[in-house]
C-alpha cells in the first residue's frame, strides 16, 4: 500500500476517539439556563373570579324593568323582566297577551334596559327554572325514509296544556299591573334605529 494512505488511515484512527470523548464530554456538561421553579402564582383578579360563576346581573335591570331585545326571533320587540335563572339567563315575557312573546331565556348582553318599570309583584315565577325550558329529548331514532324526513320538518311544535295554562297566569298577573292604557302600545311597539339617529345619545 501508498504510505502516504497508511498515515491517513492511521490519523483517522487516532482522531476518532477523540471526537468520541468530545461529544460525550458536552453530553454530561450541565446546561447554562436552569428552569425557575419559584415562580409566584398568579392570584386571580376580582374580574377574573366574577366570570367564573354566573353572571352578574346589571344595576339597570331589576324585576320589572322594560328590556329591548337585540337578538334572537323577536329582535326588535320589547319585553318585561321578571327574574334572573341559576344559569344567568333573564326570564322575561311579552306578556303573551299583548305583543305575542310568550316565558323565554334571553342573555342580558343582547337586551337594552329601558327606564319604563311594570309592577311584578303579583307573578309568580318561582316555577320556571332553566329546566323548564328546551326542547324534551327523544330515545334513540332509527334510519328514515324521505318521506319521513319531510315529514317531521314540516310538522309545527305544539305547545303543551300545561305551557299555556302558565303563560296564562303570568300573563293574568301581568295585565293587572298595566292599568296605563298606552303601556300595551308601547310593549306592541318594535325598536329600530335610521340612518340620523344616535344610540350612544339615547336615554331609553
Amino acid at each position: 500500500p501508498d504510505p502516504a494512505s497508511v498515515a491517513s488511515c492511521r490519523s483517522a484512527r487516532a482522531m476518532a476517539p477523540k471526537v468520541a470523548k468530545a461529544k460525550k464530554a458536552s453530553a454530561d456538561k450541565a446546561p447554562k439556563y436552569y428552569p425557575a421553579d419559584d415562580i409566584p402564582v398568579k392570584v386571580p383578579s376580582e374580574r377574573e373570579l366574577a366570570s367564573r360563576g354566573v353572571a352578574k346581573l346589571r344595576k339597570s335591570i331589576t324585576p320589572g324593568t322594560v328590556l329591548i331585545l337585540l337578538a334572537g326571533r323577536f329582535r326588535g320587540r320589547r319585553v318585561v323582566f321578571l327574574r334572573q335563572l341559576a344559569s344567568g339567563l333573564l326570564l322575561v315575557t311579552g306578556p303573551y297577551q299583548v305583543n305575542g312573546i310568550p316565558l323565554r331565556r334571553v342573555n342580558q348582553a343582547y337586551v337594552i334596559a329601558t327606564s319604563t318599570k311594570v309592577d311584578v309583584n303579583g307573578v309568580d315565577s318561582q316555577k320556571f327554572e332553566d329546566s323548564y325550558f328546551g326542547k324534551a329529548k327523544s330515545g334513540k331514532k332509527g334510519k328514515k325514509t324521505g318521506d319521513e324526513m319531510f315529514e317531521e320538518a314540516s310538522a309545527k311544535p305544539v305547545t303543551s296544556e300545561a305551557r299555556k295554562a302558565d303563560q296564562l297566569s303570568v300573563d293574568t298577573a301581568l295585565m293587572k299591573s298595566l292599568k296605563n292604557p298606552l303601556m300595551p302600545k308601547y310593549l306592541k311597539a318594535r325598536f329600530s334605529l335610521s340612518k340620523a339617529d344616535m344610540p350612544h345619545l339615547m336615554k331609553f
